[in-house]
């Protein structure tokens, strides 16, 4: 008996000196700096990586895509997208168009005369396609939109253009004028709007070293027979408002309303440009 406790002791000293060796291996792995490291690279990479080759950038050579209001006509609407390049228009398109039955075929054979006219003319001031009034009338109108947004950024000269110039009045304009550096800047300008027996008239132009350069009506009767009137004589009052360099134009024979509220308009657009 009293040999049997020496044993037990060994016999349980034993025992705990394996446990603790069974649990320094099993803890060991878990701290391997080899294995931590191989775990982490992966992880780094993937969130390096993409971050590097996703970062694009829009370096397009200074090109301006633009997409004017939609007009509405009595067929549909129409709305023009322009893509301009050092201050001209490289291309014209028209994203909504008159269709259905007749509509369809009208807009087909009008639309891309007129994409190439504004192209070519560098502004709205191009011509109506014949037995397309409306849908002219209407591109047109969503074309100058578009220019007008690009308004700002297509003036040049040493001094940049007042962003604000064709909503600001005289006082936009004149700032502008002050600021050119000696070169002549042009300045937009919206008239009043003038009411009429058939409907509103209101008159933007662009003056450019005390001259008109464009004129354009942002409103103009419309309904029946109200837009074939105003398709015919808009064009050419816009033309004799350019010419004239003033207000003093003739009125457009069977438009005689449309005409009166376009001189009106156009003279208080002159008037904030200082006559």
């Amino acid at each position: 008996m009293k040999k049997s406790h020496p044993l037990r002791r060994i016999v349980l000293a034993g025992a705990a000196t394996v446990s603790g060796i069974v649990l320094l291996l099993t803890l060991k792995p878990s701290s391997d700096p080899a294995a931590a490291s191989a775990e982490g690279t992966p992880q780094g990479q993937q969130s390096v990586a993409p971050q590097g080759s996703g970062g694009v950038q829009a370096g397009n050579g200074g090109d301006q895509t633009l997409t004017g209001d939609v007009v509405k006509t009595d067929y549909g609407n129409v709305q023009v997208r322009i893509t301009m390049s050092g201050g001209k228009i490289t291309s014209a398109a028209a994203v909504q168009a008159p269709t259905g039955g007749r509509s369809t075929e009208v807009s087909t054979n009008s639309v891309p005369k007129l994409n190439q006219a504004a192209t070519a003319a560098g502004s709205a001031d191009i011509d109506a396609v014949s037995g397309a009034t409306y849908t002219s009338a209407g591109y047109k109108k969503s074309l100058q939109s578009a220019l007008d947004k690009a308004g700002s950024s297509s003036a040049t000269g040493g001094g940049s253009a007042d962003a604000s110039g064709s909503t600001g009045g005289s006082t936009g304009g004149s700032t502008g004028g002050s600021t050119g550096g000696g070169s002549a800047q042009a300045k937009t300008l919206t008239g009043t709007a003038v009411e009429t027996d058939y409907g509103t008239v209101q008159v933007r132009i662009t003056v450019t070293g005390g001259k008109i350069t464009k004129a354009e009506a942002v409103k103009s009767p419309s309904g029946g027979r109200s837009s074939q009137i105003s398709g015919d004589a808009v064009p050419k009052l816009n033309q004799a408002a350019v010419a004239a360099g003033s207000a003093d134009i003739d009125a457009v024979s069977g438009a005689t309303y449309t005409s009166g509220g376009y001189k009106e308009s156009l003279q208080s657009a002159l008037d904030q440009a200082g006559g």
